[in-house]
């Protein structure tokens, strides 16, 4: 099943530093995501100035469990950088798939 996830980081002085300190790691898990299958597509939500605030992602797990086990692990999960995710059931037109 797909997914769309809007996660938002933390507005405190550190949460761009928080990102900074584990966005390698999170890039490094979304190329193994990808060559799975499992990440569709993604991007860094940004405000009015162009810094980092959240990120938005397409991604694509047999169930809700295995995407909830994803999140567990995720380094912006465990490194505390987003504080809110919403989650939603979503569907990719297949004329983005090819």
């Amino acid at each position: 099943m797909q997914y769309l996830i809007s996660a938002y980081d933390g507005t405190d002085e550190k949460a761009l530093e928080r990102r900074l300190a584990v966005r390698e790691e999170h890039l490094r898990l979304v190329e193994k995501r990808l060559a799975k299958g499992e990440h569709l597509y993604g991007g860094a939500i940004l405000d009015d100035e162009g810094k980092m605030i959240g990120s938005m992602m397409v991604v694509d797990f047999p169930s809700r469990e295995e995407l909830d086990n994803w999140l567990k692990a995720e380094p912006y999960v465990v490194g505390n950088v987003w504080q809110k995710i919403d989650i939603q059931p979503f569907k990719v037109a297949s004329l983005f798939l090819r």
